[in-house]
């Protein structure tokens, strides 16, 4: 008797995982044939920056409450760095502190197309990895490369599935990306990277309830990403089997996590090592959601215009279906959001904060500042409206008109993510937020000029890998 197709990925199923090679396993032979001196420029300083950023993210989180929470409830020692923290860990919980305070003030990098969060993730996994093992810095570079290769390339194939389903695309992908960044740091061969993957792939987690009261579990995914995908790297490279078809599988990743979506693969396998989607990775100027961040920069030059906040009747913002459920709705918590996290994530809010204080930094999301009474007067004016032409998540757009008490109807729109592939930061922008975000964390703010050169420089250092001299005041 014949057996049914699975509708989602049966056809990719049956050619790649059965009449032929896996989708992992030809990721996985990619992999073991890179070195890195096969990675272009471009995708180079991508992973420079991603390091740059992260670590300034990590420095200036370590001390709140959050990062006091993870650092403490994660104690095992080792030879692994937190940055910003004195004393090493075993490598599991380094990745874990350093990937929760990386992500947790939601300012880190992120992807067009999918909203992952590469960096928390990958550079928390392969430093932890290079220290443990005592990897070259040059294979710690390569595994960087990979992992948010990979990552992003995921998300490629995942666009808003992995959300619409209730999960966090930067938890479940992160696992399997890190899980490949490790394998290839590491050197493993084909066959084991193809293990290590599978492997990953029943590790993979993260719900996103948290937008129900604004605590704090998205905080940790990133963390709980890089110790998975270091678990699995050690597994797989030990001769642990995983499953060839974690990908396309009718119980594979896809099926599993992004039911709603028929999985191209050809967006995570088509032109690897031609085509570097690591080179467009976009960084934030603002603390907050990706999605909401274009919608900011309409708020702060609309203030500029010289309009008083009581003057605004009602504040209308074009969005795409695919955000109302996380940055819109349910309407009461996102006017008056119940925490400063809660906040990150409220297009109401953020629109407010942006057009008030003319920024949406670092403080702009605190618990005193989310009481604000002139914020929050104007946030309870700030409404959505569905545009069916939204691009999103193709393209991260903004578009905010004001409504006045005198009748006029003033607008303004982005059209596109600033920081991403459309209108990307400089490195001196990038230095510039660094510098800020050290300086928040009691580090010397020049600092970062010396990250700058630590990172710029791994693609070609051979000596074995040390994060004390990236996380050391």
């Amino acid at each position: 008797m014949k057996r049914p197709e699975n509708k989602k990925g049966s056809r990719v199923e049956k050619e790649n995982g059965h009449g032929g090679r896996s989708v992992s396993e030809r990721l996985a032979e990619w992999i073991a044939s890179l070195r890195p001196e096969a990675v272009p420029a471009a995708a180079r300083r991508a992973v420079a920056d991603t390091v740059i950023d992260t670590l300034g993210l990590s420095i200036a989180s370590i001390g709140t409450d959050y990062g006091k929470a993870v650092l403490a409830g994660s104690t095992g020692t080792g030879p692994c760095t937190v940055f910003g923290a004195e004393g090493g860990r075993d490598p599991f919980s380094a990745a874990l502190i350093n990937g929760t305070t990386g992500h947790g003030e939601d300012y880190d990098n992120t992807y067009e197309g999918c909203p992952v969060h590469s960096g928390v993730v990958i550079v928390p996994a392969l430093f932890a990895a290079g220290e443990a093992h005592g990897l070259p810095a040059e294979r710690v570079a390569l595994g960087m490369a990979v992992g948010i290769e990979v990552m992003c390339r995921l998300g490629g194939i995942a666009h808003k599935g992995i959300h619409t389903a209730g999960f966090h695309p930067t938890s479940v992908l992160g696992t399997v990306a890190a899980a490949a960044g490790v394998a290839a740091a590491m050197g493993q061969d084909a066959r084991q990277i193809g293990n290590t993957i599978g492997v990953a792939g029943s590790m993979s987690s993260g719900i996103i309830e948290y937008l129900a009261d604004g605590t704090w579990t998205k905080r940790m995914h990133p963390g709980w990403a890089a110790q998975a995908g270091l678990r699995a790297a050690a597994l797989g490279g030990s001769g642990f089997a995983g499953p060839r078809t974690v990908f396309e599988g009718t119980h594979g990743l896809f099926n599993g996590f992004a039911p709603s979506i028929a999985p191209d693969f050809d967006a995570l396998l088509a032109e690897l090592g031609m085509r570097w989607e690591t080179a467009r990775v976009a960084f934030k100027p603002y603390a907050c959601g990706t999605m909401t961040q274009p919608y900011i920069d309409c708020a702060v030059r609309l203030a500029r215009r010289g309009i008083a906040a009581e003057e605004i009747v009602e504040a209308v913002c074009k969005v795409g279906h695919g955000t109302v459920h996380r940055l819109w709705e349910p309407v009461a918590s996102k006017i008056a959001p119940p925490t400063a996290y809660a906040a990150k994530f409220s297009g109401p809010y953020c629109v407010a904060a942006g057009f008030i204080f003319g920024d949406a930094g670092l403080a702009q999301f605190t618990e005193e500042t989310i009481r604000d009474p002139r914020l929050l007067a104007l946030a309870a004016k700030v409404r959505h409206e569905i545009d069916p032409a939204n691009e999103y998540p193709a393209n991260y757009t903004g578009h905010v008109a004001l409504l006045l008490q005198d009748g006029r109807r003033v607008e303004e729109n982005q059209p596109q993510l600033r920081g991403g592939v459309r209108e990307p930061m400089s490195r001196e922008e990038l230095l510039n937020k660094c510098r800020a975000n050290l300086a928040f964390g009691g580090w010397d703010a020049d600092r970062a000029d010396t990250l700058a050169n630590l990172a710029d420089g791994m693609f070609t250092d051979a000596r074995p890998f040390s994060a004390r001299a990236f996380a050391s005041a």
